[in-house]
C-alpha cells in the first residue's frame, strides 16, 4: 500500500485528501481516495501520478463526512473519473452507503470502517491493521486539556481506537501524526473522561 497526502489550492479551504494505491498498481488493486477537498484541485495532482496502466487514476472515492471542505469538489471527480463514491450517509454523489464495522479495499489492502461521532454524526475513521494506518477525517483526536463537553457515546468510540494498534493517522486537518499516534489517542480519552460527559 502506497499513500500520497494531497494539498488542496492554498486560495481555498479545504482538507486534506489521501490517494491510496496498491504496491504494484496491479488491475485488482482499487485506487482510492480519501476526500476530495473544496474546489477539486487535487486532480492536478493527481492526473501526473502513476496510477497503474489501464486504471482509473480515481476508482473509488471514500467521503470522511460530508462538510463542503471534505466533499465540495465531488462533481468534478465524479465527472473525470466515473468513481464509486462511499459515505456514511446520503448525500449528492454518493453512489453508497458505508455500515460501522465494514471492510472495504483501498489500494492492495482493507481498511474497517469506524463510525465516529466527536465531530459530526455521518463521520467515519478508516482503519488498516496493516502498518496501523488510521484516516481520521476530522475526528477529534488531540484533545491535550479536559474542558468542554463530549457524549457517552464518542467516550465508547474512543476507547475503541485507543484499544487498536494504530502507528499512523492520517488527519483531516493539519500534520500526519507518525509519533506515538496510539499514545495520543490514550491521552485524548482521558481527557474527554476528565471533561463534561452528556
Amino acid at each position: 500500500m502506497r499513500i500520497y497526502p494531497l494539498k488542496s489550492s492554498s486560495s481555498v479551504y479545504s482538507c486534506n485528501s489521501y490517494l491510496i494505491l496498491g504496491d504494484w498498481n496491479r488491475l485488482e488493486d482499487i485506487n482510492c481516495l480519501v476526500d476530495v477537498g473544496t474546489d477539486g484541485s487535487i486532480a492536478e495532482d493527481i492526473r501526473g501520478m502513476s496510477t497503474g496502466f489501464g486504471k482509473r487514476p480515481v476508482e473509488r472515492v471514500i467521503c470522511t463526512h460530508n462538510h463542503f471542505d471534505h466533499v465540495g469538489g465531488l462533481r468534478r471527480f465524479k465527472e473525470e473519473y466515473q468513481p464509486e463514491v462511499f459515505a456514511f450517509t446520503s448525500f449528492p454523489g454518493v453512489t453508497a452507503i458505508l455500515r460501522n464495522g465494514q471492510l472495504i479495499r483501498c489500494g492492495d489492502e482493507y481498511f474497517e470502517v469506524i463510525h465516529v461521532t466527536g465531530h459530526s454524526n455521518d463521520s467515519i475513521c478508516l482503519y488498516c491493521p496493516t502498518g496501523g494506518v488510521l484516516f481520521s477525517g476530522d475526528t477529534p483526536l488531540t484533545v491535550k486539556t479536559p474542558g468542554g463537553s463530549y457524549s457517552a457515546v464518542f467516550e465508547k468510540q474512543l476507547e475503541d481506537l485507543a484499544s487498536r494498534n494504530i502507528q499512523v493517522i492520517y488527519p483531516g486537518h493539519g500534520d500526519i501524526i507518525d509519533y506515538q499516534a496510539k499514545e495520543l489517542i490514550q491521552e485524548t480519552l482521558r481527557n474527554v473522561r476528565k471533561s463534561h460527559m452528556v
